[in-house]
Protein backbone atom coordinates (compact mmCIF):
# COMPACT_ATOMS: atom_id res chain seq x y z
CA UNK A 1 0.00 0.00 0.00
CA UNK A 2 0.93 3.28 -0.82
CA UNK A 3 1.73 6.12 2.22
CA UNK A 4 -1.62 7.92 1.17
CA UNK A 5 -3.73 5.01 1.12
CA UNK A 6 -7.25 5.31 2.76
CA UNK A 7 -9.13 2.28 3.68
CA UNK A 8 -13.04 2.87 2.74
CA UNK A 9 -15.05 -0.01 5.00
CA UNK A 10 -18.42 -1.05 4.28
CA UNK A 11 -20.59 -3.19 6.91
CA UNK A 12 -23.50 -5.46 6.80
CA UNK A 13 -25.86 -5.51 3.87
CA UNK A 14 -24.29 -2.68 1.71
CA UNK A 15 -23.38 -5.68 -0.75
CA UNK A 16 -27.09 -5.17 -1.50
CA UNK A 17 -27.24 -1.49 -3.09
CA UNK A 18 -28.54 -1.01 -5.99
CA UNK A 19 -31.74 -3.46 -5.39
CA UNK A 20 -32.06 -2.87 -1.63
CA UNK A 21 -34.55 0.00 -1.03
CA UNK A 22 -33.44 2.03 -3.64
CA UNK A 23 -36.24 4.61 -2.38
CA UNK A 24 -33.66 5.10 0.50
CA UNK A 25 -30.44 3.85 -0.41
CA UNK A 26 -30.33 4.80 -4.35
CA UNK A 27 -30.11 3.04 -7.30
CA UNK A 28 -25.77 2.61 -7.12
CA UNK A 29 -24.46 -0.73 -6.36
CA UNK A 30 -21.12 -0.98 -4.29
CA UNK A 31 -19.42 -1.47 -7.60
CA UNK A 32 -20.40 1.84 -8.84
CA UNK A 33 -19.56 3.21 -5.59
CA UNK A 34 -15.88 1.48 -5.39
CA UNK A 35 -15.80 2.49 -8.93
CA UNK A 36 -16.38 6.11 -8.32
CA UNK A 37 -14.15 6.17 -5.36
CA UNK A 38 -10.96 5.20 -6.89
CA UNK A 39 -11.37 7.77 -9.55
CA UNK A 40 -11.87 10.64 -7.08
CA UNK A 41 -8.86 9.16 -4.99
CA UNK A 42 -7.13 8.91 -7.68
CA UNK A 43 -7.48 12.81 -8.46
CA UNK A 44 -6.62 13.65 -5.01
CA UNK A 45 -3.34 11.88 -4.78
CA UNK A 46 -4.87 8.76 -3.02
CA UNK A 47 -5.27 5.41 -3.17
CA UNK A 48 -8.51 3.82 -2.05
CA UNK A 49 -8.33 -0.20 -0.27
CA UNK A 50 -12.38 -0.81 -0.70
CA UNK A 51 -13.52 -3.65 0.80
CA UNK A 52 -17.44 -4.85 2.52
CA UNK A 53 -18.25 -7.41 5.00
CA UNK A 54 -21.52 -8.60 6.85
CA UNK A 55 -19.04 -9.81 9.51
CA UNK A 56 -18.41 -7.57 12.87
CA UNK A 57 -15.52 -9.22 13.54
CA UNK A 58 -13.69 -8.84 10.26
CA UNK A 59 -14.58 -5.06 9.90
CA UNK A 60 -13.06 -5.10 13.60
CA UNK A 61 -10.10 -6.74 12.42
CA UNK A 62 -10.00 -4.21 9.07
CA UNK A 63 -10.20 -1.78 11.76
CA UNK A 64 -7.44 -2.82 13.14
CA UNK A 65 -5.38 -2.98 10.12
CA UNK A 66 -6.05 0.61 8.50
CA UNK A 67 -4.35 1.54 11.91
CA UNK A 68 -1.32 0.07 10.86
CA UNK A 69 -1.63 0.47 7.19
CA UNK A 70 -3.31 3.22 6.23
CA UNK A 71 -3.36 6.67 6.42
CA UNK A 72 -7.24 7.41 6.58
CA UNK A 73 -10.42 5.68 7.32
CA UNK A 74 -14.14 6.38 5.72
CA UNK A 75 -16.32 3.84 7.26
CA UNK A 76 -19.88 3.06 6.53
CA UNK A 77 -20.83 0.74 9.45
CA UNK A 78 -24.36 0.09 8.19
CA UNK A 79 -26.42 -1.69 10.81
CA UNK A 80 -23.88 -1.85 13.51
CA UNK A 81 -23.70 1.98 13.57
CA UNK A 82 -26.94 1.34 16.46
CA UNK A 83 -25.24 -1.82 17.82
CA UNK A 84 -21.49 -2.49 17.93
CA UNK A 85 -19.72 -1.55 21.08
CA UNK A 86 -16.54 -3.69 20.07
CA UNK A 87 -16.66 -1.65 16.40
CA UNK A 88 -17.06 1.52 18.57
CA UNK A 89 -14.02 0.35 20.73
CA UNK A 90 -11.84 -1.00 17.61
CA UNK A 91 -12.65 2.77 16.35
CA UNK A 92 -11.05 5.14 19.61
CA UNK A 93 -8.64 2.67 19.61
CA UNK A 94 -7.37 3.87 15.90
CA UNK A 95 -5.33 6.93 15.93
CA UNK A 96 -5.85 7.66 12.45
CA UNK A 97 -8.34 10.00 11.11
CA UNK A 98 -11.49 8.91 10.59
CA UNK A 99 -14.34 9.76 8.59
CA UNK A 100 -18.09 8.24 9.48
CA UNK A 101 -20.31 8.03 6.42
CA UNK A 102 -24.44 7.14 5.38
CA UNK A 103 -26.15 6.83 2.70
CA UNK A 104 -29.35 7.64 4.46
CA UNK A 105 -30.03 10.67 7.01
CA UNK A 106 -30.18 8.28 10.51
CA UNK A 107 -32.01 11.65 12.16
CA UNK A 108 -34.95 11.29 9.21
CA UNK A 109 -34.97 6.83 10.05
CA UNK A 110 -36.51 5.11 12.48
CA UNK A 111 -35.62 6.46 16.12
CA UNK A 112 -33.76 2.82 16.92
CA UNK A 113 -31.42 4.28 13.27
CA UNK A 114 -31.34 7.84 14.84
CA UNK A 115 -28.05 7.21 17.20
CA UNK A 116 -24.94 6.25 15.83
CA UNK A 117 -23.27 4.56 18.77
CA UNK A 118 -19.74 4.78 16.24
CA UNK A 119 -20.13 8.32 15.33
CA UNK A 120 -18.13 9.58 18.23
CA UNK A 121 -15.09 7.73 17.69
CA UNK A 122 -14.78 9.39 14.02
CA UNK A 123 -13.86 13.10 13.47
CA UNK A 124 -16.57 13.50 11.49
CA UNK A 125 -19.70 12.19 10.08
CA UNK A 126 -21.05 12.59 6.44
CA UNK A 127 -24.80 11.30 5.97
CA UNK A 128 -27.78 12.03 3.55
CA UNK A 129 -26.80 12.40 0.20
CA UNK A 130 -26.42 8.91 -0.95
CA UNK A 131 -23.99 7.96 -2.68
CA UNK A 132 -22.85 11.19 -3.02
CA UNK A 133 -21.30 11.16 0.37
CA UNK A 134 -17.94 8.77 -0.76
CA UNK A 135 -16.50 11.43 -3.07
CA UNK A 136 -17.10 14.37 -0.19
CA UNK A 137 -15.55 11.80 2.40
CA UNK A 138 -12.39 11.05 0.35
CA UNK A 139 -11.88 15.02 -0.07
CA UNK A 140 -12.69 15.33 4.12
CA UNK A 141 -10.52 12.62 5.02
CA UNK A 142 -7.62 13.94 2.28
CA UNK A 143 -8.43 17.16 4.74
CA UNK A 144 -7.97 15.47 7.76
CA UNK A 145 -4.43 13.65 6.74
CA UNK A 146 -3.05 17.11 5.54
CA UNK A 147 -3.63 18.72 8.33
CA UNK A 148 -1.97 15.82 10.40
CA UNK A 149 1.00 16.44 8.78
CA UNK A 150 1.26 20.17 9.95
Amino acid sequence: MTAKTVFILNGPNLNLLGAREPEIYGSDTLADIEAASKVKAGELGLSVDFRQSNNEGTLIDWVQEADKHATGLIINPGGFTHTSIALLDALTAASLPKIELHLSNIHAREAFRQKSITAGAANGVIMGIGAAGYPLALEAIKSLIEGQKR
